[in-house]
């Protein structure tokens, strides 16, 4: 085959497998809010046996890349879409993170009765996999406008998050009983709100990509 059809080829190929490791992040951040929400311990084994999978994909994609960019020397559009490939896995392993350490938290409060209803944290978690789903989906089409509506749902993830910590200091100061579980819902809050911090990265690598220059949607 043509080299440089053999290149188009393998990057198209590398950029199936990042939609690939999308899809299981995704499913990785919805059982692990299920898991909490549901008090379901298998759920949150599920996601803590997946991570190695979304790992070994990270690597695989990286070493891909960056053997296409030394073998092929790729200019201009395709380098940055390497280079956007490049950033994006290591986003996505960071939100699998994130994932596994929810996951981990429905674990140790397994079978507590909730010391407050499960109402924003819910919320916060259905934003961002939507974000995780618009940031790969505005990739796919290379489009710059889906990517900039990321900004303004982190802001709505930001105000969540601002909202679930003023009500559990709250709950805190007035109920010191409820500080054990609460400190862990806070950190649950805290991981979706980076979970929709490494989204809005993507949207900026999608317009890096397309225009060529570098925006700040986490502003």
């Amino acid at each position: 085959m043509e080299p440089r059809r053999q290149f188009h080829q393998d990057l198209e190929t590398l950029q199936q497998d990042l939609l690939r490791m999308g899809a299981l992040v995704e499913e990785s951040i919805y059982k692990a809010v299920r898991a909490l929400t549901d008090q379901d311990p298998k759920l949150a084994e599920e996601v803590l046996e997946g991570d190695d999978q979304i790992d070994r994909m990270e690597i695989e994609i990286e070493t891909r890349s960056l053997r296409l960019i030394a073998l092929q020397q790729p200019m201009a559009g395709d380098l940055r879409i390497l280079g956007t490939v490049l950033k994006a896995v290591t986003d996505l392993e960071r939100m699998a993170d994130h994932s596994v350490d929810i996951a981990k938290v429905a674990l140790r409060v397994n079978r507590q009765p909730w010391v407050k209803p499960l109402i924003d944290i819910p919320r916060m978690a259905n934003i961002v996999q939507g974000m995780v789903r618009d940031g790969l989906n505005a990739y796919i089409r290379r489009d710059v406008q889906m990517a900039e509506t990321l900004a303004t749902r982190d802001d709505e993830v930001d105000g969540l998050y601002g909202q679930i910590f003023r009500e559990l200091l709250v709950l805190m100061l007035s109920t010191p009983t409820s500080v054990e579980q609460a400190t862990q819902l806070l950190m649950v809050a805290q991981f979706l709100e980076r979970i929709g911090d490494h989204a809005t990265n993507i949207g900026e690598w999608v317009i890096y990509m397309v225009d060529g220059v570098r925006r700040d949607l986490n502003v």
